[in-house]
């Protein structure tokens, strides 16, 4: 290094000019690209990233089957499911200050005010960022859709899906008298369509299965009325929501003739009709691969799948070989 500054210093000043000036005619000289078409908003990977994302809400009626596509997508994907009673519970439980205020409103009989759902909802929400998350149990109303939406927009991770399972009235009705369920897990049964292995009894864990106290005629019609008087005004939201989100994304500060390909993040909505969850479900699993390409199908599903692909293949190759062909 002081050979190299004695070198420096020793170079006659004349020297040092001409040495720049070779230099800086070496370079190239190219015509300068404005600022707007040459810049790229740091914010757009980010946001089409994020887009990728599953942030989901599932709406139905009350037998309709969001149970139990759930389950199966949590089964099959590497998703979350949150439960609006159980992170209420823990909440509760773990006696923290959002818990507290619950409590003492639950004890006086009262209702929970939406910011103090919203609190609950959110405080397990804002620590699964780049997450797949599916929300049961909120929202239930238009306020607490709103008051959602902003801030799940100011964390910029807004709803990606919404799905709504549109069963008609009589089929539910006509079903649910036949429905068992397993408490622990969740896991339901229908005597009509999805029986267990053993009846009374739940395939994996061979514990006693249960039926629900609102699972009568009379119980289910008030609850309908409830989702109708309730739900309905949700899905209208969601649907402005969606359709707005496919437009592009306007800067008022924008130059006008800076180019912006710039979308707001796109949240999709899609109604599924089947009449049971297995009519429903393999339209729900090709959406989620088809929208979600990221989102990773869970090590034991995938050997699941590895081991059902293997087994159709070696039986076609016996009827193959017993036809002599």
């Amino acid at each position: 290094m002081q050979s190299l500054r004695l070198a420096r210093s020793s170079t006659k000043p004349h020297v040092q000019k001409a040495f720049c000036r070779s230099i800086g005619y070496s370079v190239p000289s190219r015509r300068a690209i404005p600022f707007f078409l040459n810049a790229k908003n740091v914010n757009d990977d980010h946001e089409h990233d994020q887009g990728r994302i599953l942030r989901m809400l599932m709406f139905g009626k009350p037998g309709a089957g969001k149970g139990t596509l759930t389950a199966r997508l949590v089964q099959k994907y590497d998703i979350l499911s949150l439960s609006t009673g159980d992170l209420l519970r823990q909440h509760i439980a773990e006696r923290t200050e959002v818990g507290c205020e619950a409590e003492a409103t639950v004890a006086r009989g009262g209702l929970l005010p939406d910011e103090i759902m919203l609190k609950v909802v959110t405080s397990r929400l804002d620590s699964l960022y780049n997450k797949h998350w599916i929300l049961d149990g909120f929202p239930r109303t238009l306020g607490q859709a709103k008051l959602l939406d902003n801030h799940l927009k100011k964390k910029h991770n807004p709803l990606t899906l919404v799905v709504n399972i549109d069963v008609p009235d009589d089929v539910i009705l006509s079903r649910i008298s036949d429905r068992w369920i397993h408490l622990p897990s969740g896991r339901v049964y229908n005597m009509s369509y999805n029986r267990p292995k053993v009846e009374g009894f739940d395939d994996l864990t061979g514990e006693p299965l249960t039926k629900r106290p609102d699972d009568n005629p009379e119980v289910f019609s008030r609850r309908l009325s409830q989702f109708y008087a309730s739900t309905s005004p949700l899905l209208d939201h969601y649907t402005s929501a969606a359709a707005s989100s496919t437009a592009p994304a306007r800067n008022p500060h924008q130059h006008p003739h800076q180019l912006s390909f710039h979308r707001s993040q796109q949240l999709k909505l899609q109604t599924l009709s089947g009449a049971t969850s297995d009519e429903n479900w393999p339209h729900l699993d090709k959406l989620i691969h088809t929208a979600f390409p990221t989102l990773r199908e869970r090590a034991r599903s995938r050997e699941m799948r590895r081991k059902n692909s293997l087994s159709d293949a070696m039986l076609t190759n016996k009827v193959v070989a017993g036809a002599g062909l």
